[in-house]
């Protein structure tokens, strides 16, 4: 298929699938539940997560831990500068350190201390509610949907976004976070969305990567429309 040619909506459906297919025999995908946890462990961590790698995140939450309970009245009490410290492995470590206790504050005040609100909210409604947090954007509430609650909702990443639309799932001119989201929502059934969301991040660290694609590498290079875009990078 060429980069330009326009598939029919049955043809999008199909090769969606098979792009599942083939990545779900090459990668592996962790247990939902071993990554869920509690929604305000998780929803910190995707804070500090905002413009950072992996590992950092994972040693700034790990630093964190170490300092203090993560929990709302814990972090709401906290000297900030005591956050700092810990966050600063992950970078603009003083801005998510006064966002995560205003974060904090607001959950301990108006939540109750809590936000298990998620699990019996309808989604848009517990959605909208997270959203309204400070620092918590689209991404970052649909994240702690999926992986706490089990809610059918598809987070995109950077990853999930470029995937997406170097394999044609989504236009490639197409920046709006909820269009992606619904597109690429649209080709899959719901129980199936925690699997494509880390697989397409999968393929984007591996193979799919910002600049420098490994295209010939690539294990879905023929579902690609784009293989042949990136090959002379290589």
């Amino acid at each position: 298929m060429s980069e330009t040619s326009i598939p029919s909506v049955d043809e999008l459906s199909q090769r969606a699938r098979k792009i599942l297919e083939v990545l779900r025999g090459v990668f592996s995908v962790p247990d939902i539940s071993d990554i869920s946890g509690e929604p305000f462990k998780v929803l910190v961590r995707t804070i500090i997560s905002q413009s950072t790698s992996e590992v950092n995140t994972r040693r700034a939450f790990e630093n964190l831990l170490a300092k203090m309970p993560v929990t709302p009245q814990s972090l709401s009490e906290a000297d900030v500068k005591c956050i700092e410290e810990a966050l600063r492995v992950a970078g603009l470590h003083k801005n998510k350190s006064v966002t995560l206790k205003e974060v904090s504050r607001i959950v301990v005040e108006k939540f109750g201390g809590s936000l298990d609100f998620i699990y019996s909210l309808p989604l848009n409604e517990a959605r909208e509610r997270l959203m309204s947090l400070p620092g918590v954007g689209p991404k970052t509430a649909d994240i702690v949907l999926l992986f706490c609650a089990k809610k059918s909702v598809l987070p995109v990443d950077t990853h999930v976004s470029r995937v997406s639309k170097r394999l044609g799932l989504v236009p490639k001119e197409e920046n709006r976070y909820e269009s992606i989201r619904a597109r690429i929502e649209k080709l899959y059934s719901p129980k199936d969305y925690f699997d494509v969301h880390m697989l397409f991040i999968a393929l984007g660290r591996k193979f799919c990567k910002s600049i420098k694609p490994r295209c010939h590498q690539c294990v879905i290079n023929y579902l690609c429309p784009s293989y042949g875009s990136f090959r002379d990078n290589l």
